[in-house]
């Protein structure tokens, strides 16, 4: 744990690999348990409708041999809603459905989908799971996800991450920083995801409303080199370092 912030590690892509050459290793069981005993806070899954990441099995014992916490992601599916209520992981975050994402915003449109979103809402926090839902930086959509019950969003951080140039990156971090005020001054718990890699994610961690990170593909792709512990260990510390800075500059200020 990083102060207030902590690391969702999300070992998709270790399945990926795996089912690359429809093998039993690399397993993303033991990857979880490794990232875990490297410093991660929590595993995030994304099981998807086609399942060509993570398998139920693989959510199954992910869920029984975790000492910290599973977040798993998930789009709008009866079958999956049932599958994972069965499951009771102590997050789930609402997600689009596989090809719903528009233009560079991977979101969930709570607006569209509204009824719906309320119901799945509902079904999971009746099971004492902790709701969240993705969601672009916009106020409405946060708004609206609140006023249906959820307890937490995820900050889409996709366009920020992809940003090319200074000036497009610095007005999609400034989305981002005062989406996450404005859904803390709702009493929403705030995590944030998606493009996050070693040399983007210190911004988007110094943001103090910001209480969680989830970090897949770059943790994954550094582990090639470094190993998986030492990944996971690098990224703890470049978040730690930034959360810490952000304070002392703030204080600094508060003084002057």
């Amino acid at each position: 744990m990083a102060g207030d912030l902590s690391l969702g590690v999300n070992i998709d892509h270790v399945a990926t690999l795996r089912n690359a050459r429809d093998a039993r290793y690399p397993s993303p069981v033991f990857a979880a348990q490794v990232a875990e005993q490297a410093g991660a806070d929590h595993i995030t899954v994304h099981l998807r409708e086609d399942r060509r990441h993570v398998g139920d099995e693989d959510v199954r014992l992910i869920k029984a041999l975790l000492q910290t916490r599973m977040n798993l992601q998930m789009a709008l599916n009866p079958a999956l809603l049932d599958f994972v209520l069965g499951i009771a992981p102590q997050d789930v975050c609402l997600v689009p459905a596989d090809g719903d994402q528009q233009s560079g915003s991977h979101g969930l449109d709570v607006r569209g989908n509204r009824a719906e979103v309320g119901e799945y809402i509902k079904k999971l926090n009746a099971a004492g799971v902790r709701t969240s839902v993705l969601l672009a930086p916009d106020f409405e959509q946060i708004r609206l996800a609140h006023a249906l019950g959820a307890q937490a969003i995820e900050l889409d951080t996709g366009r920020y991450a992809a940003a090319l140039d200074r000036k497009a990156r610095e007005t999609e971090y400034a989305r981002v920083k005062v989406a996450a005020e404005y859904a803390a001054n709702l009493g929403l718990v705030i995590s944030a995801g998606h493009g996050l890699n070693y040399h983007n994610a210190e911004p988007i961690a110094a943001i103090a409303q910001v209480s969680e990170l989830n970090i897949g593909h770059a943790i994954i792709a550094h582990a090639l080199i470094v190993g998986l512990p030492t990944a996971v260990r690098e990224m703890k510390m470049l978040m730690i370092r930034a959360r810490l800075t952000a304070k002392r500059e703030l204080a600094e200020d508060d003084d002057n």
